[in-house]
């Protein structure tokens, strides 16, 4: 059952997104280290001491980002979850900085299901909350399901078409 208030992990397949996201992410800033790179050592009058020291700190920093990209989305999972009722969904997330946003269905004005070409390719999808207020008014909860975002959507949806009557 959805609204049974228990905490629900993400979608495993989130940590295989993430990391995918990573790599790319890790790849395109490494390629524009070495570019830069390269055009100092071709263009700038720099010793090679400096140029040896700037290519070991872009070295270090492609290994470390590209570390980070693999293991970062799998802390982030672990400290990820959800929960939903017939009020609330609770939403707790944060590696480093833990937090817990609790979603009145009350304060829920609108919703969307998002999904980036990667979350199509498996299966995943990211809930977008619109509320009422300034602070938090756009709520994400990604890492999803596709059918768990599109269910939950409905959940949070008004009910007083029901009502009437």
């Amino acid at each position: 059952m959805l609204a049974d208030g228990a905490r629900h992990q993400l979608d495993p397949r989130f940590i295989r997104v993430e990391r995918i996201v990573g790599y790319l992410t890790t790849a395109t800033l490494s390629i524009a280290g070495f570019v830069a790179l390269a055009l100092v050592a071709v263009f700038a009058p720099i010793q090679v001491v400096w140029l040896a020291v700037f290519a070991a700190a872009w070295l270090v920093m492609t290994i470390a980002f590209a570390w980070l990209a693999h293991r970062w989305p799998e802390l982030e999972f672990r400290h990820a979850a959800y929960s939903v009722d017939i009020q609330v969904l609770e939403i707790r997330g944060g590696v480093l900085w833990r937090h817990v946003r609790k979603v009145p269905r009350s304060r829920v004005q609108h919703t969307d299901v998002a999904q980036s070409p990667l979350e199509r390719r498996y299966g995943l999808a990211t809930l977008v909350i619109h509320t009422a207020g300034t602070e938090h008014a756009r709520v994400t909860l990604g890492g999803l399901a596709h059918q768990t975002a599109l269910d939950i959507r409905e959940h949070l949806l008004p009910r007083e078409h029901l009502d009437a009557g």
